[in-house]
């Protein structure tokens, strides 16, 4: 289940609304509310996998607090969860919480006066900030304010086909992939010896999302674990992010990576014989692809415990049409507990975004040894920047990253500074 977004969010998030700006309700309704218990719903992905955690976690809830009854349904049908979620906001009928929220759109949410601080419960800021360490600061609103906790993510790192591997003549237990040059080279003997008719393919669509699986993970990883914006401003033209971009230009002049459209998954298939992925992919590829895993390349090859990925993460918020919101900020720790983030663990091989979680949860490790890179690789993620316009701000970076670095249209460099004014200044739009 790769938890990708899509287009359709791009035009609710331009659309706007003409709901109240803010976090959500204030004064006396919203304090009233904040000690309210009662019944609640909740939304949940329609994975599968995350679907029996739900019901599990609700059951367990229910069993123990029969006066405070928790309803879980899957989010309703549309075109993106998240313009179902954005409908709902405006029609005052969202959920109390939802297990599936978008950091990406959080900002279009609290734009909307959609979302509840967490902040604003005593214990609000403690919890969330104990539970998930320091990470916790990139899921911070430009307010300062927590309108999402996160919850888990999927530390996207560099899956390769051993059996392809072999055919070439490259090392499957290290092979060489650390630098740029090696990557490049490892990428050329692939495709020289028909290993698999490319190296690597991500999609080369023009959807803003995509992103974040070519040039952020490497952005991350080359930068030390900066986000695509800090303090404003776009960070992406900087050299690092044209050493990025001057990369991912090569594999396409070379035609490494391709240009066209794959409607399968080009790395099950055999097309390709790397692909960037999470450890949701583990159960995907199992008795399909011999795979092993290496971090995403850096120009100088840093250490793996020195390389940062992108986290390709979704949280869970709580929505301001929620009345009983005692009852919702009690359910949300519980399902977000030490024990129920090992069930989800256990469900659905993504890594909940809890402080030192290589550690938390040693037996489950020990035994599905193949999640604990990834577990290792959690403890260096980069979000996407929670700010104004950010489905906006990622589509314009795209579209520069698209001309550029995929056709060949434009000089990268060229086209990512281009890009910087206008990023910039959506960026510091309320």
């Amino acid at each position: 289940m790769k938890r990708k977004l899509t287009a359709a969010l791009l035009a609710f998030g331009l659309a706007g609304t003409t709901a109240a700006c803010g976090g959500g309700d204030g004064g006396g309704d919203a304090d009233a509310a904040a000690q309210a218990r009662g019944e609640i719903t909740v939304w949940m992905s329609n994975n599968a996998e995350e679907v029996a955690w739900g019901k599990q976690m609700v059951a367990a809830w229910n069993a123990a607090h029969p006066d405070q009854k928790v309803t879980a349904q899957e989010i309703p049908a549309g075109k993106s969860s998240e313009e179902v979620i954005g409908a709902a906001i405006t029609a005052g009928n969202a959920p109390c919480l939802i297990f599936n929220t978008s950091p990406a759109s959080v900002s279009q949410f609290q734009k909307q006066g959609g979302l509840v601080a967490l902040d604003s419960f005593p214990d609000g800021k403690t919890y969330l900030e104990q539970r998930s360490g320091k990470v916790a600061e990139q899921y911070k609103s430009t307010d300062g304010k927590y309108y999402q906790l996160p919850w888990k993510d999927n530390p996207v790192m560099i899956f390769y086909n051993k059996k392809a591997f072999a055919k070439a003549g490259i090392d499957t237990t290290k092979p060489p992939l650390a630098t740029y040059d090696e990557f490049l080279a490892t990428s050329r003997k692939l495709v020289a010896a028909k290993a698999a008719k490319y190296a690597i393919y991500p999609a080369p669509s023009n959807e803003f999302y995509q992103s974040w699986f070519d040039f952020y993970p490497l952005f991350a990883a080359e930068t030390g674990g900066k986000q695509l914006i800090q303090d404003g401003k776009a960070q992406f033209a900087s050299e690092e992010g044209k050493r990025v971009a001057a990369f991912w230009r090569t594999l396409y002049a070379e035609k490494l990576a391709s240009q066209e459209k794959y409607t399968g998954d080009s790395f099950v298939d055999g097309t390709a014989a790397m692909a960037i992925v999470g450890p949701w992919a583990v159960a995907t590829y199992k008795n399909k692809v011999e795979w092993g895993a290496a971090p995403v390349p850096t120009s100088a090859g840093k250490p793996a415990a020195e390389t940062y990925t992108f986290s390709d993460a979704k949280n869970v918020a709580m929505y301001s049409s929620c009345k009983n919101r005692g009852t919702a900020w009690e359910v949300l720790k519980f399902a977000t507990s030490k024990e129920q983030d090992g069930k989800l663990l256990e469900a659905t091989g993504q890594m909940p975004l809890r402080d030192a979680v290589a550690t938390a949860y040693p037996e489950y490790f020990r035994a599905n040894p193949d999640y604990q890179q990834f577990a290792d690789q959690a403890a260096r993620t980069v979000e996407v920047p929670n700010v104004p316009n950010s489905i906006t701000i990622w589509q314009t970076f795209r579209d520069a990253y698209s001309r550029s670095v995929i056709f060949g249209q434009d000089d990268p460099g060229a086209a990512l500074d281009g890009a910087v004014q206008k990023v910039d200044q959506l960026a510091k739009q309320s």
